[in-house]
Formats: C-alpha cells, sequence, structure tokens
C-alpha cells in the first residue's frame, strides 16, 4: 500500500519518466474492481484526460498527483502505478492505461483497494485529501519539535502508540506499514499508551518518526513495496512479513506478529517491552 515513501519515490520517477508527455488514450475502468474509486464515472476519463500534457508529478503524503493543466489525476493507498517502456506488453486486466505520446504506458491496478480520482483543481473537497495538502509530513520543515508538541498536546493520553502515528490522520503518508520500524527504532511497544511514555521516550520517537521515513524516502522506499518500475524499494524493514520468521535484529529473540487496530503488529517483546 502507498505510504509516504512510495509516495515519495513514484512522484520523483514520474518527474523523470514522464514529464511533458501527452496523454492520447485512456482506458478507465476496464476491468471492474468493487474497491476502485474514481471521482464521478470513469466513462467520463478519457473525455477528461486525452490531449492531456503531464506538467509535473508530486507527492501528497500518501497520494502521488499528477498535474494536467487544469486538471488532477490522483492515486492512492492500493493503487499501484507501473510505467511501461514503447513495445512494453501491457496486461490485459488494469483499472486505468493511459497511452503517452513515444509509445509508453502508465497503468495501474487495485491491489484491495484504491483511489483513482480525477478532477479539476481546486474542486476536491475530499476532507482525506485536504489533509494532504495542508499538514507536514515529517519530511518537511514544518514538521519540527514544536509541531511534535501539538500533535501530543491534541491527543488523548490513553492513546497508543500506534493509534497515536496511524489514526484520524495526524500524521497524513504514515500508515501501518511504515510505523512498524519506526516504533522498532524507538524502543517502543505498539500497545503502549501515551500516559506510559516519559518525555525522552516521546523525544525519541519524534526522531524515530523523522529518521526513518527518510531513510525509507531515501531509499527508494520499503523491499515490501514496489516502485513505478515494479521493482521492490531498496530500505530493507526491519519488522515486516518479510522478516517476522528471522530473529530480531539486535537481540536476536524471536519476533511477534498480532492483529491489533485494523492491521498486524510487529514487535520484538525484549527490544519493545509493553509498558502499562
Amino acid at each position: 500500500m502507498l505510504e509516504l515513501p512510495e509516495a515519495q519515490t513514484i512522484a520523483r520517477q514520474l518527474g523523470e519518466t514522464v514529464l511533458g508527455r501527452e496523454i492520447i488514450s485512456v482506458a478507465a475502468g476496464a476491468s471492474p474492481h468493487r474497491f476502485a474509486f474514481f471521482t464521478g464515472d470513469s466513462a467520463d476519463y478519457p473525455l477528461l484526460l486525452t490531449g492531456r500534457t503531464i506538467d509535473a508529478a508530486y507527492p501528497l503524503a500518501r497520494l502521488v498527483e499528477l498535474a494536467l493543466g487544469d486538471y488532477r489525476l490522483t492515486l492512492g493507498d492500493g493503487a499501484n502505478l507501473r510505467y511501461l517502456a514503447p513495445g512494453a506488453a501491457v496486461p490485459k486486466k488494469h483499472q486505468l492505461l493511459l497511452g503517452l505520446d513515444d509509445g509508453s504506458h502508465l497503468v495501474c491496478t487495485v491491489q484491495m483497494y484504491g483511489s483513482l480520482e480525477c478532477f479539476r483543481d481546486g474542486e476536491n473537497d475530499n476532507f482525506y485529501y485536504l489533509v494532504t495538502r495542508e499538514k507536514p509530513t515529517p519530511l518537511s520543515e514544518g514538521f519540527d519539535a514544536d509541531y511534535w508538541s501539538s500533535l501530543l498536546s491534541s491527543a488523548s493520553p490513553s492513546l497508543t502508540a500506534k493509534a497515536f502515528l496511524a489514526t484520524e490522520q495526524r500524521i497524513p503518508g504514515l500508515g501501518n506499514g511504515v510505523l512498524q520500524d519506526i516504533l522498532f527504532t524507538a524502543r517502543i511497544h505498539p500497545k503502549t499508551k501515551l500516559s506510559a511514555l516519559t518525555d525522552g521516550e516521546l523525544d525519541a520517537l519524534f526522531h524515530s518518526v523523522k529518521s526513518v521515513i527518510a531513510d525509507m524516502a531515501a531509499k527508494g522506499g520499503r523491499d515490501t513495496e514496489k516502485d513505478l518500475f515494479g521493482n521492490p524499494g531498496g530500505y530493507r524493514t526491519l519488522l515486516s512479513a518479510k522478516t517476522v520468521k528471522e530473529p530480531c535484529p539486535y537481540c536476536l529473540g524471536a519476533i511477534q506478529r498480532q492483529a491489533y487496530l485494523g492491521g498486524n503488529i510487529y514487535f520484538c517483546p525484549h527490544c519493545q517491552p509493553l509498558k502499562l
């Protein structure tokens, strides 16, 4: 699923690959998917997008957005975008296919659920979209110690570390996948409540949020996800579905996996003791 490091990577790769290209053909909703969310009727996408030039590509927290004149095409969550060079075979199933003027394609498939939104710039009033535009991300200068303090002061002390980091869009782009290594690096159990953390631990968590996400983005995203060209990211996850059967990289103890708050959490009971 797209999170902040992958959105950064794919937007950068789009900027290096398809800027200035004209969209000459569009197929939207060709392979029906119950949880592929379009803006309005996907049948209107060919009329809205054909003939437009890709002017810019940029990340918006967990989203990737293409600027197409006065229109925007925004992809998020489980929308997997791939670049196909001229002459490359086009997959038979897809939720969005853009043919470009040099014979290349951008193809998007939806995994579990994903958004593929096309709209005139300034006319998207979706709460989640607006939050990604308004709030600073851990990669920005605005996400500093004072901003972190404001997040903590507005949060209920009964929230757990995972709930604080990954719910209610407090930190857009930081989701269940990214937070595993953040909490591990800070040595904080996902279920520990904010009220049980010392000032030093909360400070360590702040620096972990900043440094881990920066490292993930610098290395092209996580190795559990793929980039614009279908290659896994260069950041090797410490705790994830890929490493759950491996020993803890620090104490060599057994990593545990539990279902919690709508997804799995991974943790080392020794390095991340649960504080009550």
